[in-house]
Formats: structure tokens, sequence, C-alpha cells
């Protein structure tokens, strides 16, 4: 008999409406459209209305992506996992807020922070819920709204980041179904912890003797210094994944990484040896919505009919922390298109 797993059995993706384009931002900072495109692929973004928290966008997520399961009933999932660094407020975590909106009842819910590589570490988490019979059905949503984050004069983070979420319903199986998520591979590096984050409201930052500057409730960012460790912790941690799966990099049909530049996935596909032509890139139309980036990529690949019935998928992602993690498993078929 084959051992047990968690199936992919629902996919749902959300942005807000209103679309921000690189025309637009060139208008209030030093930048343009070339310029933006060049370096990182992204053409426009969504950034939610004022008063919309990561909440609302991952319950919209969360609600397609149940909605396209059929005839799973509230009461059948038990856990609710959401990955997200931009929470609606510091405490409580936004997870059971979202189990609450979904009419799921009482169930266990948290949140899981490891930055843009937040929905494999939360993929990881109800897997491992799933395979140990904790739970028959489990909800994993990336949700971001990170566009308050940012600050409007910093052309380094302010042109890449978007707002969204997306989701995916995971029920209890075997390996050997069509959908099953076969291995992930995570890793961290704390010592690189000041390359990216957002310091304020933290209670290093409370507790700190000094008066606190203004820009320390924004993201912050080095580009330059992460793109090289981006690229080979996710081609090693892809590796890592594949190899616990059995597959060679040429019996894999599909690269879904986390949408952060358009280069770092070219850069990714030429380590891993991979054609580009398999490297699934959404990034143009929602730009980097971090925790959201691979299940939102997801959700608009399966819409356009790009995966097929067996597919073999590898996602891989990095983010603040440092943090990074793989994941390999096979497309369920046409029905989360």
């Amino acid at each position: 008999m084959s051992a047990p797993a968690a199936v992919l059995a629902g996919l749902g993706g959300y942005v807000p409406p209103r679309t921000v384009t690189n025309e637009e931002l060139s208008h209030r900072m030093d930048t343009s459209d070339a310029w933006i495109v060049q370096r990182t692929g992204i053409r426009q973004r969504h950034w939610a209305d004022p008063g919309v928290a990561t909440s609302d966008l991952a319950v919209e997520a969360g609600h397609r992506a149940l909605k396209s399961v059929g005839a799973l009933a509230p009461h059948d999932v038990g856990m609710v996992v959401v990955a997200t660094t931009t929470p609606d407020q510091q405490c409580p975590s936004v997870a059971p807020d979202v189990a609450s909106r979904l009419g799921l009842g009482t169930i266990a819910a948290l949140d899981v922070a490891a930055g843009c590589s937040g929905f494999v570490y939360a993929l990881a988490t109800a897997s491992a819920a799933l395979v140990a019979g904790h739970a028959e059905w489990v909800l994993v949503i990336g949700a971001e709204t990170f566009h308050p984050f940012l600050n409007p004069a910093d052309r380094g983070t302010a042109v890449i980041f978007g707002d969204g979420a997306g989701a995916v319903v995971l029920r209890r199986g075997t390996a050997d179904e069509a959908g099953a998520v076969l291995t992930v591979d995570l890793g961290s590096d704390g010592s690189l912890k000041d390359l990216v984050g957002i310091p304020g409201n933290g209670s290093r930052h409370r507790s700190a003797a000094r008066p606190h500057h203004a820009d320390e409730r924004y993201l912050y960012m080095n580009g330059k210094e992460i793109f090289p460790h981006a690229v080979r912790r996710m081609a090693q941690s892809s590796s890592a994944a594949l190899a616990q799966a059995g597959w060679s990099v040429d019996e894999v049909d599909h690269v879904v990484g986390h949408q952060a530049n358009l280069r770092i996935l070219h850069a990714l596909a030429q380590h891993l040896g991979v054609d580009k032509e398999r490297v699934v890139a959404h990034l143009d139309q929602v730009g980097n919505t971090s925790a959201a980036s691979i299940p939102l990529a997801l959700a608009d690949a399966a819409a356009k009919g790009r995966f097929q019935l067996h597919d073999r998928l590898l996602l891989t992602a990095f983010g603040a922390g440092l943090t990074w993690g793989s994941a390999a498993l096979t497309w369920p078929g046409t029905a989360l298109a």
C-alpha cells in the first residue's frame, strides 16, 4: 500500500481590483517602465484599497479554493494555515479569523511567518498534519498586503511588491495519487537576517533606548546581495527535493518559483539546467506578492490550461530570514483549472 501523503484537491487565487502600472509609479518617483521591466520583469501589480487587510484577501482566496473542491463541507476542513509577513495586526494571528469568516468553525488555525518562503513552509506544515492523521482536509493560504509597508521614495522596493492571496486545499491521500505532495525541503540562515526585513514594531524596536526613525516601519532590502543567495539556495533546495522524490531535472515538467524577479527565475533555470519555457512566470502581472506568489502563479497557470494530469511540478522559494524551501508534487488534472 502506498504511503500516506497530502494531495492537492483545490486551488484559488485573488488579487485586489486596483491595478498599479509602472507608468503610474514613474510619476511618483525616479523610475520608468523600461527601468522596472529590465530589472525585474514586472509590468504592473495590484494594491489593496484603504481599509482592506491581509485577512480580507485570504478569505476571498480561501473561499475560491474551497469552492473549487465541490462537495467539500465546511466541517470536513480540520486546519487552516496562513502564510504571511503582513498580518492584520501583531497579535492575534490571521488564521483563526480567516477560519471563522469562512464558516469553518473552531478548528486548528495558525500563521506561518517565513517571508517569501512562507507558502512552502505552510505547505510542509499542512502536509505533516495530514500524514500524521491530525486532519483529513487542510486549507493553506498565502496572503500579503505589502504595499503599506513600502517606502514610496524607495524604488528598490516600491516598484516590486504587490498585494494578493492564493490558496490550496489539501486532503489526506496516498503518494501514488495524482496531486500528491511527495517531498518538501526547507532551510534557513539567520546570520543573514539583516539583508531584508521590517525593523519597526517588534520587541527589539520597542525596547530600544533610542529615537525611532520613520523609515523603520518600511521594508528594506539589499537586492544586490540577496540575488546570488536566492539563486544558490533555491537551486540547492530544488535539487534536494528532486533527489528525495527520485526525479531527475529532465523529468520536471514545470518549475514554479517564487515570483520575485524574472532575472532570478531565469538564473535559477540556468543553474538547474531547465529550459526557460518550463519556468512559470506570472510576476509581470502581479509583481512580488511574497507568500502569495506561488499559489497565485499556480492558479494563473491552471486557469490557462498549462498543467496536465500527472505533470511533475517543482515549487521553490526564497525569502526573509533568510529562509528557503522546495516541494515536488504531481498535478491532479483539469479539475483545478
